[in-house]
């Protein structure tokens, strides 16, 4: 039997301050996401951010709530359901599928205790972050590790560490761009926004720059894209380091004064839509837009539940258990 683990980040339970601070507490506790001593880092953290942030991040979230809850989450629960049916059209039986959120519920060790109850002797890892960076991909193992510390039987391992370059992804990309805009129109240029990171991360040794470097590269490949009409920015930064450049709400604000009317952006790290994307790129950074002389901004949606996109991942899920001797 192959046990599959799907992971993303996680999400508050309600979009109220006590909610998020939980979630909040939980999150920015992990070394793997401030990699600051605990000396330094724990009075500020529950001196300052959790007294602080939390109403402030609970107002964004009650922008974008709905009926089903968090976005992340109820998109996350139809990809689960979608990879079930493909993958058991050509497995019958053969493989269990789980959700997992790194932080918040499902928890990852709950899911994973699913999974031993089907006594499986494959688990394939996959967490839904298509660049590799320590602050999520590295945390997730962690995660499971931990949990798997307290297994007798450790069955065959596979953990899908990114799949920034896997064709069926960048196909399904280009195909949702180009769909987007047969619809809506074209912008003047194309943003590709991924979520930032601090600077000093890439010189440790983190791939993450490089892989949404390609993964942009790929795309405009496909599209046919001259280079004065696409740019890579970065989205999301915390604190007062240097994060990775150019950082997207400055362009933003920018190719605006430099009199662009229209842009597009598309954010090709996020495999679900959240937080990140429909309130800070589609709101928040739209109103900067807008004010900054820009009038239209288009969020081209994630890739989410779509079925090509469900169908790159099931594939991505037969490659990982073909390694091992078993062919989905």
């Amino acid at each position: 039997m192959i046990g599959l683990l799907l992971t993303n980040l996680g999400t508050p339970t309600a979009p109220t301050p006590k909610a998020v601070r939980h979630y909040l507490a939980e999150f920015l506790s992990d070394p793997r996401v401030v990699e600051l001593p605990a000396f330094l880092w724990w009075p500020i953290l529950h001196g300052i951010i959790l007294r602080t942030r939390p109403k402030k991040s609970a107002h964004a979230y009650q922008k974008i709530w709905t009926n089903e809850g968090s976005p992340l989450l109820a998109i996350a629960k139809k990809q689960l359901q979608g990879l079930r049916e493909l993958l058991s059209k050509k497995s019958g039986e053969l493989i269990h599928v789980e959700l997992a959120m790194r932080y918040g519920s499902p928890s990852i060790k709950q899911a994973l205790e699913n999974l031993k109850q089907k006594d499986i002797t494959q688990l394939i890892i996959f967490p839904l972050y298509p660049q590799y960076s320590a602050a999520t991909t590295a945390s997730t193992f962690d995660e499971v590790a931990k949990a798997l510390r307290t297994w007798r039987y450790i069955p065959r391992l596979s953990f899908i560490s990114d799949y920034h370059d896997n064709e069926n992804y960048i196909d399904a990309l280009v195909n949702s761009i180009a769909s987007f805009w047969r619809q809506r129109g074209r912008g003047e240029k194309l943003l590709f926004s991924f979520h930032g990171l601090p600077k000093n991360s890439i010189q440790k040794g983190d791939p993450y720059y490089s892989q949404c470097q390609k993964t942009a590269s790929l795309i405009i490949k496909k599209l046919q894209l001259p280079e004065a009409a696409w740019q890579v920015v970065f989205q999301s930064r915390f604190g007062f380091q240097e994060w990775l450049q150019p950082y997207c709400d400055k362009t933003l604000v920018e190719l605006a004064k430099q009199g662009y009317k229209k842009l597009d952006v598309v954010c090709p790290g996020f495999s679900a839509d959240c937080l990140e994307t429909l309130e800070e790129i589609s709101i928040r950074n739209t109103e900067m837009f807008i004010a900054a002389g820009g009038e239209q901004l288009n969020y081209i949606p994630a890739l989410n539940d779509s079925t090509q996109h469900l169908d790159a991942l099931a594939n991505i899920v037969r490659v990982a258990s073909s390694s091992n001797g078993v062919l989905l």
